[in-house]
């Protein structure tokens, strides 16, 4: 078995991290890491509008300035954006400084269209204790569902079956919106959303 679900020893070692949405009743979180870029991100915005559904996407700064018009896109279709780092960085490997400066400079990349938001999601999942105190002022959000959509060697319909099984009231569930996950997002993204639709869930963003 594939494991999809963060185990509770995670959140309970870091309880002050967003891993899933408390006291909401079948309601889902859909949130897309990595975008926005031409070849997916507005595939996944024809997808959520042909189901009137809404998510959050995790953005890297440097995707929105190579791809303007594909993150109005998102802004036009009524999505909350998320920061994800200027450079999709892994914060394992930079220091505090550089960690926060490169989160800064998505930052001013969003404020040139107009955009704002608190929310940030470390990319990798890899966070420590000093960038961590750094975003105090941020909303840190993980997940409860990892779809592992990225991973070319699993067959999508196992990913699917696994993040159905995973999924419960209030999680927050990661797709990723990058070319690596094109395969198996576009076979397990309509299926999942009408799976939960068909069984009375709603998805709201963040």
């Amino acid at each position: 078995m594939v494991p999809h679900k963060t185990p509770y020893l995670f959140k309970f070692l870091w309880p002050q991290l967003l891993w899933r949405v408390p006291d909401v009743e079948k309601t889902l979180f859909l949130t897309f890491d990595d975008g926005p870029i031409p070849e997916l991100t507005d595939w996944v915005l024809e997808t959520l509008a042909e189901f009137n559904v809404k998510a959050t996407f995790f953005c890297v700064g440097a995707n929105v300035k190579k791809n303007p018009q594909v993150f109005l896109n998102v802004i036009k279709n009524g999505h909350t954006i998320g920061n994800h780092t200027f450079n999709h960085l892994n914060g394992s490997k930079v220091k505090a400084s550089a960690y926060e400066e490169n989160i800064n400079l998505c930052d001013e990349t969003f404020k040139e269209f107009g955009v704002q938001s608190n929310l940030f999601r470390p990319p990798y999942g890899r966070l420590n204790y000093k960038q961590r105190k750094n975003l105090s002022d941020r909303k840190v959000v993980m997940w409860d569902v990892l779809t592992k959509d990225y991973d070319q060697n699993l067959d999508p319909h196992v990913i699917l079956k696994n993040s159905i099984k995973a999924t419960s009231s209030g999680s927050i569930v990661v797709f990723h919106d990058n070319v690596k996950a094109e395969r198996n997002l576009k076979t397990v993204l309509p299926q999942y959303i009408e799976h939960f639709l068909s069984n009375g869930y709603q998805f709201s963003a963040l």
